[in-house]
């Protein structure tokens, strides 16, 4: 009996354990949504991120409390160079983050990602791209990967463009974290997790239908018109996704003129309206 004793009693422990520690952790959650931001947060949100106060204010709140919840529970990491992971850097990187998830349903903080890694610039394919989706430079340096294994691997200079540029639909943190979101339940495909099995039905029919126009677009370029989601979504399904997640939070009106459909989906699955913004 003694051991059984023993064994049930571990059991009993480590399940005590982690219901203190799951107790804890959702009563941090609480508190650091309800705070306001740090002032440290709000100085480089009025130097370098714009987009900040054209969002309602629910929204604002929400953003703020999201963005310092992942900045205290992901690890950041300093790669290539690059000097030191500081609060603007996580303030940053956390803030164009938190956007994809300040009204999508039980999104759970990215939970496969697990590091943030941060480059000075573009950097050289790390060899791990069997594991996740890349965005590439003109040059075929890359600017961010995503790799289903908890990581995200982003260029500083990027992380900053992006945040300061709002309109011009290229977004290395809205596109990497959107490969996340695509990762959780597996490879990266263009299917996020849905709300029903009609949902999965008509994204599979609006985003194939846009992906392949796309293609076609791109393939038929000598026609000098330029595509409004940037050509690099033709790459696969996955990098579509990524990309017209871009193109939906920098891009909102033009998408919604000419991709209605897609737009529509975009909206339903973030939960927010981005072309009323502002």
């Amino acid at each position: 009996m003694e051991p059984f004793v023993t064994t049930f009693l571990s059991l009993g422990l480590v399940l005590l354990l982690g219901i203190w520690y799951s107790s804890r952790k959702a009563r941090r959650r609480r508190h650091l949504m309800n705070s306001p931001l740090p002032e440290e947060w709000e100085t480089v949100i009025r130097k370098d991120f714009p987009r900040y106060n054209e969002l309602p204010s629910d929204l604002r709140n929400q953003l703020g409390g999201i963005a310092r919840i992942l900045a205290e529970e992901k690890n950041f990491e300093a790669c290539g160079g690059f000097p030191e992971i500081t609060e603007r850097v996580k303030a940053l990187v956390c803030l164009q983050a938190a956007l994809l998830l300040v009204k999508l349903p039980k999104h759970k903080f990215y939970p496969r990602l697990q590091s943030i890694l941060i480059y000075p610039g573009a950097f050289r394919d790390l060899g791990r791209r069997r594991f996740g989706v890349s965005e590439e430079a003109d040059d075929g340096s890359m600017l961010g990967q995503s790799w289903n294994s908890g990581s995200v691997i982003l260029s500083w200079d990027s992380v900053v463009a992006g945040a300061k540029n709002d309109d011009d639909g290229m977004n290395v943190a809205i596109h990497e974290f959107a490969h996340q979101l695509d990762q959780v339940n597996g490879a990266a495909d263009g299917v996020p997790i849905l709300r029903s099995r009609d949902a999965y039905r008509q994204w599979a029919e609006v985003f194939e239908r846009n992906y392949e126009e796309l293609v076609e677009e791109v393939n038929d370029r000598r026609r000098g018109r330029e595509p409004l989601i940037d050509p690099y979504g033709a790459t696969n399904p996955a990098e579509f996704f990524a990309v017209a997640s871009e193109t939906f939070y920098e891009e909102a009106q033009d998408l919604k003129k000419a991709h209605p459909d897609l737009y529509e989906q975009l909206q339903d699955y973030y939960g927010v309206d981005p072309a009323s913004w502002g």
